[in-house]
């Protein structure tokens, strides 16, 4: 399996999690309780995926998936 080969729940869970670690990340945030609470429910779904068993490399594949949730969010912003 390719390790650009991601689900694309998996890809859209890390978007999400890019999303709201940057409005967290933000001058002055509003409801940072919210924020961190959705930070911590999108991690559980991208840690305990069991798509994470079947990559050779786990922690190239992690980084991998969070190049390519941002360079999606980067074409949806365009």
């Amino acid at each position: 399996m390719d390790v650009t080969d991601f689900p694309d729940d998996l890809v859209q869970t890390q978007a999400a999690w890019n999303a709201a670690y940057q409005a967290l990340a933000a001058p002055r945030p509003r409801d940072t309780t919210a924020l961190r609470r959705r930070l911590l429910r999108l991690s559980v779904r991208l840690w305990r995926r069991p798509y994470w068993e079947t990559v050779p490399s786990v922690p190239a594949a992690r980084t991998e998936l969070r190049h390519l949730a941002r360079a999606h969010g980067a074409v949806r912003a365009a």
